[in-house]
Protein backbone atom coordinates (compact mmCIF):
# COMPACT_ATOMS: atom_id res chain seq x y z
CA UNK A 1 0.00 0.00 0.00
CA UNK A 2 2.82 2.42 0.85
CA UNK A 3 4.54 1.65 -2.47
CA UNK A 4 1.35 2.57 -4.30
CA UNK A 5 1.00 5.80 -2.35
CA UNK A 6 4.59 6.78 -3.14
CA UNK A 7 4.01 6.00 -6.79
CA UNK A 8 0.85 8.11 -6.87
CA UNK A 9 2.81 11.15 -5.72
CA UNK A 10 4.50 11.20 -9.13
CA UNK A 11 1.16 10.94 -10.95
CA UNK A 12 -0.64 14.16 -10.20
CA UNK A 13 -3.74 13.29 -12.25
CA UNK A 14 -4.58 10.31 -9.98
CA UNK A 15 -6.18 11.07 -6.64
CA UNK A 16 -5.62 8.73 -3.72
CA UNK A 17 -9.25 8.70 -2.60
CA UNK A 18 -10.33 7.52 -6.06
CA UNK A 19 -7.64 4.87 -6.42
CA UNK A 20 -8.32 3.30 -3.03
CA UNK A 21 -12.09 3.69 -3.15
CA UNK A 22 -14.12 0.69 -1.96
CA UNK A 23 -15.51 -1.59 -3.23
CA UNK A 24 -12.72 -2.20 -5.75
CA UNK A 25 -14.85 -4.35 -8.07
CA UNK A 26 -15.25 -4.03 -11.83
CA UNK A 27 -17.65 -6.03 -13.93
CA UNK A 28 -19.49 -5.95 -17.24
CA UNK A 29 -22.51 -8.14 -16.55
CA UNK A 30 -24.51 -5.60 -14.52
CA UNK A 31 -25.24 -3.54 -17.63
CA UNK A 32 -25.77 -6.78 -19.58
CA UNK A 33 -28.48 -7.84 -17.15
CA UNK A 34 -30.15 -4.48 -17.74
CA UNK A 35 -30.34 -5.17 -21.48
CA UNK A 36 -27.41 -3.03 -22.60
CA UNK A 37 -24.17 -3.84 -24.37
CA UNK A 38 -21.36 -5.16 -22.15
CA UNK A 39 -19.43 -2.32 -20.55
CA UNK A 40 -16.63 -2.90 -18.07
CA UNK A 41 -17.40 -0.47 -15.27
CA UNK A 42 -16.78 -0.18 -11.52
CA UNK A 43 -19.42 -1.29 -9.06
CA UNK A 44 -20.46 1.77 -7.10
CA UNK A 45 -22.52 -0.02 -4.46
CA UNK A 46 -22.42 -3.61 -3.29
CA UNK A 47 -26.21 -3.56 -2.92
CA UNK A 48 -26.58 -3.06 -6.67
CA UNK A 49 -24.31 -6.04 -7.34
CA UNK A 50 -26.14 -8.16 -4.75
CA UNK A 51 -29.56 -7.31 -6.22
CA UNK A 52 -28.38 -8.25 -9.72
CA UNK A 53 -26.89 -11.56 -8.60
CA UNK A 54 -29.88 -12.50 -6.46
CA UNK A 55 -32.20 -11.85 -9.42
CA UNK A 56 -30.07 -14.04 -11.70
CA UNK A 57 -29.86 -16.73 -8.99
CA UNK A 58 -33.65 -16.78 -8.70
CA UNK A 59 -33.90 -17.08 -12.48
CA UNK A 60 -31.35 -19.93 -12.44
CA UNK A 61 -33.33 -21.77 -9.77
CA UNK A 62 -36.51 -21.46 -11.80
CA UNK A 63 -35.13 -22.43 -15.20
CA UNK A 64 -32.30 -24.91 -14.56
CA UNK A 65 -32.04 -26.39 -11.05
CA UNK A 66 -32.27 -25.31 -7.45
CA UNK A 67 -29.02 -24.00 -6.06
CA UNK A 68 -29.18 -22.68 -2.50
CA UNK A 69 -26.45 -20.04 -2.42
CA UNK A 70 -25.75 -17.31 0.11
CA UNK A 71 -24.29 -14.34 -1.77
CA UNK A 72 -22.02 -12.86 0.88
CA UNK A 73 -19.37 -10.32 -0.12
CA UNK A 74 -16.60 -12.82 -0.77
CA UNK A 75 -18.85 -14.96 -2.98
CA UNK A 76 -19.86 -11.94 -5.05
CA UNK A 77 -16.21 -11.01 -5.53
CA UNK A 78 -15.47 -14.52 -6.79
CA UNK A 79 -18.34 -14.28 -9.28
CA UNK A 80 -16.99 -11.03 -10.68
CA UNK A 81 -13.50 -12.54 -11.01
CA UNK A 82 -14.76 -15.68 -12.76
CA UNK A 83 -16.94 -13.57 -15.05
CA UNK A 84 -13.98 -11.36 -15.97
CA UNK A 85 -11.91 -14.44 -16.85
CA UNK A 86 -14.36 -16.49 -18.91
CA UNK A 87 -15.94 -13.48 -20.63
CA UNK A 88 -12.65 -12.88 -22.46
CA UNK A 89 -11.85 -14.87 -25.62
CA UNK A 90 -9.55 -17.79 -24.73
CA UNK A 91 -10.21 -17.08 -21.04
CA UNK A 92 -9.58 -20.07 -18.78
CA UNK A 93 -9.91 -20.15 -14.99
CA UNK A 94 -8.08 -22.21 -12.39
CA UNK A 95 -10.13 -22.12 -9.19
CA UNK A 96 -8.09 -23.28 -6.22
CA UNK A 97 -9.73 -23.99 -2.87
CA UNK A 98 -10.65 -26.77 -0.49
CA UNK A 99 -13.71 -28.87 -1.20
CA UNK A 100 -17.05 -27.24 -0.57
CA UNK A 101 -15.83 -23.66 -0.91
CA UNK A 102 -18.29 -22.96 -3.75
CA UNK A 103 -16.06 -23.20 -6.83
CA UNK A 104 -18.51 -25.19 -8.94
CA UNK A 105 -21.69 -23.46 -7.77
CA UNK A 106 -20.34 -19.97 -8.37
CA UNK A 107 -18.97 -21.02 -11.78
CA UNK A 108 -22.37 -22.37 -12.82
CA UNK A 109 -24.10 -19.16 -11.79
CA UNK A 110 -21.48 -17.05 -13.58
CA UNK A 111 -21.81 -19.01 -16.82
CA UNK A 112 -25.60 -18.63 -16.61
CA UNK A 113 -25.21 -14.86 -16.22
CA UNK A 114 -22.94 -14.74 -19.29
CA UNK A 115 -25.27 -17.01 -21.33
CA UNK A 116 -22.70 -19.79 -21.56
CA UNK A 117 -23.50 -23.48 -21.46
CA UNK A 118 -21.87 -25.61 -18.77
CA UNK A 119 -20.41 -28.95 -19.75
CA UNK A 120 -19.29 -31.56 -17.19
CA UNK A 121 -18.06 -35.06 -17.79
CA UNK A 122 -19.85 -37.89 -16.00
CA UNK A 123 -17.15 -40.13 -14.57
CA UNK A 124 -18.19 -43.74 -14.03
CA UNK A 125 -16.15 -46.78 -13.08
CA UNK A 126 -15.40 -47.55 -16.74
CA UNK A 127 -14.80 -43.94 -17.87
CA UNK A 128 -11.49 -43.75 -19.72
CA UNK A 129 -9.41 -41.88 -22.29
CA UNK A 130 -11.70 -42.84 -25.18
CA UNK A 131 -14.75 -41.44 -23.36
CA UNK A 132 -12.91 -38.20 -22.58
CA UNK A 133 -11.92 -37.81 -26.24
CA UNK A 134 -15.55 -38.33 -27.26
CA UNK A 135 -16.69 -35.61 -24.85
CA UNK A 136 -13.99 -33.24 -26.09
CA UNK A 137 -15.06 -33.91 -29.68
CA UNK A 138 -18.58 -32.85 -28.69
CA UNK A 139 -17.20 -29.68 -27.11
CA UNK A 140 -15.11 -28.82 -30.17
CA UNK A 141 -18.05 -29.39 -32.51
CA UNK A 142 -20.37 -27.15 -30.49
CA UNK A 143 -17.85 -24.35 -29.99
CA UNK A 144 -16.01 -24.53 -33.32
CA UNK A 145 -18.87 -25.32 -35.70
CA UNK A 146 -22.04 -24.06 -34.00
CA UNK A 147 -20.21 -21.19 -32.27
CA UNK A 148 -21.76 -21.84 -28.84
CA UNK A 149 -19.89 -20.39 -25.89
CA UNK A 150 -19.30 -23.11 -23.32
CA UNK A 151 -17.65 -23.54 -19.93
CA UNK A 152 -15.95 -26.91 -19.50
CA UNK A 153 -16.14 -27.41 -15.74
CA UNK A 154 -13.78 -30.06 -14.40
CA UNK A 155 -12.77 -31.01 -10.86
CA UNK A 156 -9.67 -32.81 -9.67
CA UNK A 157 -11.82 -35.71 -8.41
CA UNK A 158 -12.84 -36.39 -12.04
CA UNK A 159 -9.24 -36.98 -13.06
CA UNK A 160 -9.27 -40.74 -12.57
CA UNK A 161 -6.32 -41.09 -14.97
CA UNK A 162 -3.38 -38.67 -15.05
CA UNK A 163 -3.40 -38.98 -18.85
CA UNK A 164 -6.56 -36.85 -18.80
CA UNK A 165 -4.32 -33.87 -18.01
CA UNK A 166 -2.35 -34.40 -21.24
CA UNK A 167 -5.47 -33.45 -23.21
CA UNK A 168 -6.36 -30.62 -20.85
CA UNK A 169 -2.81 -29.29 -21.13
CA UNK A 170 -3.03 -29.37 -24.95
CA UNK A 171 -6.37 -27.54 -24.97
CA UNK A 172 -5.02 -24.81 -22.70
CA UNK A 173 -1.70 -24.33 -24.49
CA UNK A 174 -2.45 -24.97 -28.18
CA UNK A 175 -6.24 -25.12 -28.33
CA UNK A 176 -6.20 -28.44 -30.13
CA UNK A 177 -5.41 -32.11 -29.49
CA UNK A 178 -3.46 -33.97 -32.19
CA UNK A 179 -5.41 -36.78 -33.85
CA UNK A 180 -8.58 -35.86 -31.99
CA UNK A 181 -10.68 -36.27 -35.15
CA UNK A 182 -10.37 -38.84 -37.90
CA UNK A 183 -9.56 -37.48 -41.41
CA UNK A 184 -13.12 -37.97 -42.65
CA UNK A 185 -14.48 -36.17 -39.55
CA UNK A 186 -12.13 -33.25 -40.22
CA UNK A 187 -13.40 -33.00 -43.80
CA UNK A 188 -16.98 -32.89 -42.49
CA UNK A 189 -16.10 -30.14 -39.99
CA UNK A 190 -14.28 -28.05 -42.59
CA UNK A 191 -17.23 -28.40 -44.93
CA UNK A 192 -19.58 -27.02 -42.30
CA UNK A 193 -17.46 -23.94 -41.54
CA UNK A 194 -16.32 -23.23 -45.11
CA UNK A 195 -19.06 -20.70 -45.79
CA UNK A 196 -18.48 -18.79 -42.56
CA UNK A 197 -14.73 -18.81 -43.12
CA UNK A 198 -15.08 -17.41 -46.63
CA UNK A 199 -17.27 -14.58 -45.31
CA UNK A 200 -14.48 -13.76 -42.86
CA UNK A 201 -11.91 -13.57 -45.64
CA UNK A 202 -10.21 -16.93 -44.94
CA UNK A 203 -8.65 -18.72 -47.89
CA UNK A 204 -10.43 -21.89 -49.01
CA UNK A 205 -7.55 -24.21 -48.14
CA UNK A 206 -7.57 -27.05 -45.58
CA UNK A 207 -4.79 -25.55 -43.46
CA UNK A 208 -6.42 -22.12 -43.34
CA UNK A 209 -9.84 -23.58 -42.58
CA UNK A 210 -8.34 -25.71 -39.82
CA UNK A 211 -6.68 -22.67 -38.29
CA UNK A 212 -10.01 -20.83 -38.43
CA UNK A 213 -11.73 -23.76 -36.70
CA UNK A 214 -9.11 -23.95 -33.91
CA UNK A 215 -9.25 -20.20 -33.29
CA UNK A 216 -13.03 -20.36 -33.08
CA UNK A 217 -12.81 -23.20 -30.56
CA UNK A 218 -10.29 -21.30 -28.44
CA UNK A 219 -12.51 -18.22 -28.50
CA UNK A 220 -15.71 -19.98 -27.43
CA UNK A 221 -14.42 -22.80 -25.19
CA UNK A 222 -13.51 -21.80 -21.64
CA UNK A 223 -11.96 -24.13 -19.09
CA UNK A 224 -13.00 -23.96 -15.44
CA UNK A 225 -10.64 -26.19 -13.46
CA UNK A 226 -11.69 -26.66 -9.83
CA UNK A 227 -8.69 -28.00 -7.93
CA UNK A 228 -7.93 -28.45 -4.25
CA UNK A 229 -4.52 -27.46 -2.82
CA UNK A 230 -4.74 -30.16 -0.14
CA UNK A 231 -2.08 -32.85 -0.52
CA UNK A 232 0.68 -33.25 -3.07
CA UNK A 233 -1.38 -33.95 -6.21
CA UNK A 234 -1.91 -30.29 -7.15
CA UNK A 235 1.79 -29.48 -6.80
CA UNK A 236 2.87 -32.48 -8.89
CA UNK A 237 0.32 -31.74 -11.62
CA UNK A 238 1.37 -28.09 -11.81
CA UNK A 239 4.98 -29.19 -12.43
CA UNK A 240 4.18 -31.89 -14.98
CA UNK A 241 1.56 -29.89 -16.92
CA UNK A 242 2.72 -26.24 -16.98
CA UNK A 243 -0.28 -25.01 -18.99
CA UNK A 244 -2.43 -25.48 -15.87
CA UNK A 245 -0.62 -22.46 -14.42
CA UNK A 246 0.74 -20.58 -17.44
CA UNK A 247 -2.43 -20.58 -19.56
CA UNK A 248 -5.04 -19.94 -16.87
CA UNK A 249 -5.97 -17.15 -14.50
CA UNK A 250 -5.94 -18.33 -10.89
CA UNK A 251 -8.62 -17.45 -8.38
CA UNK A 252 -7.88 -18.57 -4.82
CA UNK A 253 -10.85 -19.53 -2.66
CA UNK A 254 -9.83 -18.78 0.91
CA UNK A 255 -11.64 -19.70 4.11
CA UNK A 256 -15.06 -18.17 4.62
CA UNK A 257 -15.01 -15.07 6.85
CA UNK A 258 -17.23 -14.70 9.92
CA UNK A 259 -19.94 -12.72 8.14
CA UNK A 260 -20.20 -15.46 5.51
CA UNK A 261 -20.49 -18.19 8.14
CA UNK A 262 -23.18 -16.27 10.00
CA UNK A 263 -25.07 -15.53 6.78
CA UNK A 264 -25.03 -19.17 5.69
CA UNK A 265 -26.15 -20.33 9.13
CA UNK A 266 -29.03 -17.83 9.15
CA UNK A 267 -30.13 -18.99 5.69
CA UNK A 268 -30.34 -22.65 6.69
CA UNK A 269 -31.89 -21.88 10.09
CA UNK A 270 -34.62 -19.78 8.49
CA UNK A 271 -36.87 -22.85 8.12
CA UNK A 272 -36.78 -23.53 11.88
CA UNK A 273 -39.25 -21.76 14.17
CA UNK A 274 -37.52 -20.11 17.14
CA UNK A 275 -39.11 -18.18 20.02
CA UNK A 276 -37.36 -15.00 18.82
CA UNK A 277 -34.98 -13.72 16.16
CA UNK A 278 -32.40 -13.00 18.84
CA UNK A 279 -32.11 -16.73 19.57
CA UNK A 280 -31.69 -17.51 15.87
CA UNK A 281 -28.94 -14.92 15.56
CA UNK A 282 -27.22 -16.17 18.72
CA UNK A 283 -27.20 -19.75 17.40
CA UNK A 284 -25.78 -18.60 14.04
CA UNK A 285 -23.05 -16.63 15.84
CA UNK A 286 -22.25 -19.66 18.01
CA UNK A 287 -21.94 -21.92 14.96
CA UNK A 288 -19.50 -19.46 13.40
CA UNK A 289 -17.50 -19.35 16.63
CA UNK A 290 -17.32 -23.15 16.75
CA UNK A 291 -16.10 -23.37 13.17
CA UNK A 292 -13.47 -20.65 13.64
CA UNK A 293 -12.28 -22.19 16.91
CA UNK A 294 -11.62 -25.46 15.07
CA UNK A 295 -9.38 -23.54 12.66
CA UNK A 296 -7.38 -22.29 15.64
CA UNK A 297 -7.14 -25.83 16.97
CA UNK A 298 -5.93 -27.00 13.55
CA UNK A 299 -3.08 -24.49 13.66
CA UNK A 300 -2.08 -25.67 17.12
CA UNK A 301 -2.28 -29.30 15.94
CA UNK A 302 0.00 -28.45 13.02
CA UNK A 303 2.59 -26.87 15.35
CA UNK A 304 2.53 -29.75 17.80
CA UNK A 305 2.21 -32.77 15.53
CA UNK A 306 3.44 -31.32 12.20
CA UNK A 307 0.36 -32.71 10.54
CA UNK A 308 -2.46 -31.00 8.73
CA UNK A 309 -6.14 -31.15 9.55
CA UNK A 310 -8.64 -29.16 7.51
CA UNK A 311 -12.08 -27.78 8.20
CA UNK A 312 -13.91 -26.94 5.02
CA UNK A 313 -17.14 -25.09 4.27
CA UNK A 314 -18.66 -28.54 3.73
CA UNK A 315 -17.93 -29.45 7.34
CA UNK A 316 -19.65 -26.23 8.43
CA UNK A 317 -22.73 -27.17 6.39
CA UNK A 318 -22.64 -30.63 7.96
CA UNK A 319 -22.58 -28.96 11.38
CA UNK A 320 -25.75 -27.05 10.51
CA UNK A 321 -27.44 -30.19 9.15
CA UNK A 322 -26.48 -32.12 12.28
CA UNK A 323 -27.98 -29.36 14.46
CA UNK A 324 -31.20 -29.42 12.43
CA UNK A 325 -31.42 -33.21 12.71
CA UNK A 326 -30.67 -33.26 16.45
CA UNK A 327 -33.12 -30.41 17.12
CA UNK A 328 -35.89 -32.24 15.23
CA UNK A 329 -35.21 -35.45 17.19
CA UNK A 330 -35.27 -33.64 20.54
CA UNK A 331 -38.43 -31.73 19.64
CA UNK A 332 -40.10 -34.97 18.55
CA UNK A 333 -39.06 -36.66 21.80
CA UNK A 334 -40.47 -33.80 23.90
CA UNK A 335 -43.74 -33.83 21.91
CA UNK A 336 -44.05 -37.58 22.56
CA UNK A 337 -43.48 -37.02 26.29
CA UNK A 338 -46.10 -34.27 26.36
CA UNK A 339 -48.59 -36.57 24.62
CA UNK A 340 -47.87 -39.38 27.11
CA UNK A 341 -48.32 -36.99 30.03
CA UNK A 342 -51.62 -35.73 28.64
CA UNK A 343 -52.89 -39.29 28.15
CA UNK A 344 -51.86 -40.20 31.70
CA UNK A 345 -53.59 -37.15 33.18
CA UNK A 346 -56.78 -37.82 31.20
CA UNK A 347 -56.73 -41.47 32.40
CA UNK A 348 -56.31 -40.35 36.01
CA UNK A 349 -59.22 -37.93 35.65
Amino acid sequence: MNYMRNGLKELVEFKEDLVFAEPLIYTSFIVMCKGHEPSYKPVEELDELRDTLEAKLAEYNETISTMDLVLFNQAMEHITRIARIIFQPCGNALLVGVGGSGKQSLSKLTSFILNQEVFKIVVASNYGIADLKTDIQTLFTKTGVAGIEMLFLMTDSQIVDEKFLVYINDILSAGYIPELFAPDEIDTILGKIRGEAKSMGVLDAPEHLMTFFINKVRKNLHMGLCFSPVGDAFRFRARQFPALINCTTIDWFHAWPRDALVGVANRFLASIEFPSEEIREAIAQHMANVHLSIDDANNEFKIRERRYNYTTPTSFLELIQFYQKLLAEKQGSIIDQIARLERGLSTME
